[in-house]
């Protein structure tokens, strides 16, 4: 083999391994976006303490004794959810759950570190309030979805989900070995099949960010029976949670 193109091959790997090593060590930069708490919000709040963290808990208290927790996108203010949220559980009482990092919560978000604050927060709201819709949108129905499969939820509502962020990963950087550099995969496939209550999956029709077969290839890990799947028409990612429709379906049971 020439020198040259010898040298050419060592430079390219050695490039390739320096953009390992950069999207491994900023990675998280690409998943998260956490949003400070909005100035002057006085909106009520839960605090909690979870392995030294303080979360904070956006909550709106509804008449009857039942509830919904809800888990935002990636960079989503969760408080500024609240009113669509109350349009579509006028009734129940509804809890918002700052990730680490945001909204005025301590820490650093990671996989890890949303599932264990979720689990602590269902507890919680779980000892005053007896039935529990768990919502997830985005990133959050990652977080919801394995919430559901380890608590007594009531029914689960999924907005915009995702099978695996592994797989949507792949699809932008499949020429880097993703499996093993990406610490939060958020694979919701493998927890569709332990879900047994009622849930319901809402998709945009023009997502521009979760392509609609890895919604569908969640949807079809749920058991016979369990999941139904909703497509709100003529939206987008973002703009989903504009319609009318959307609310109705996110308050509809499955």
């Amino acid at each position: 083999m020439p020198r040259t193109l010898v040298t050419f091959v060592a430079i390219a790997a050695l490039v390739y391994i320096a953009l390992c090593l950069v999207l491994f060590l900023a990675q998280r930069s690409f998943i998260y976006y956490p949003q400070a708490r909005s100035a002057g919000d006085d909106r009520p709040t839960l605090t909690l303490s979870v392995d030294g963290e303080r979360i904070l808990v956006n909550t709106r208290p509804g008449p009857s004794a039942n509830a919904v927790i809800y888990f935002g996108g990636n960079a989503e203010n969760v408080s500024l959810s609240l009113p669509t949220l109350a349009a579509a559980f006028p009734e129940r009482s509804i809890f918002a759950m700052n990730y680490r990092g945001y909204g005025g919560s301590s820490g650093k978000p990671s996989e890890t570190g949303l599932i264990t604050d979720a689990l602590a927060l269902f507890d919680r709201v779980h000892v005053d309030h007896p039935q529990i819709i768990v919502i997830g949108r985005s990133l959050g129905s990652g977080v919801a979805i394995h919430i559901a499969s380890e608590r007594p939820a009531e029914r689960l509502v999924l907005i915009t989900p995702y099978d695996s962020l592994l797989t949507i990963a792949a699809g932008q950087l499949g020429f880097f070995p993703l499996r093993w550099l990406m610490l939060d995969k958020f694979e919701s496939w493998s927890y569709a099949a332990k879900i047994t209550v009622p849930t319901l999956l809402i998709a945009a029709q023009n997502d521009e960010v979760i392509p609609f077969a890895s919604t569908k290839s969640l949807y079809d890990q749920f058991r016979p029976s369990v999941a139904s799947l909703t497509v709100i028409r003529d939206v987008d990612h973002n703009s989903i949670s504009e319609s009318p429709e959307y609310i109705r379906a996110v308050g509809r049971v499955p």
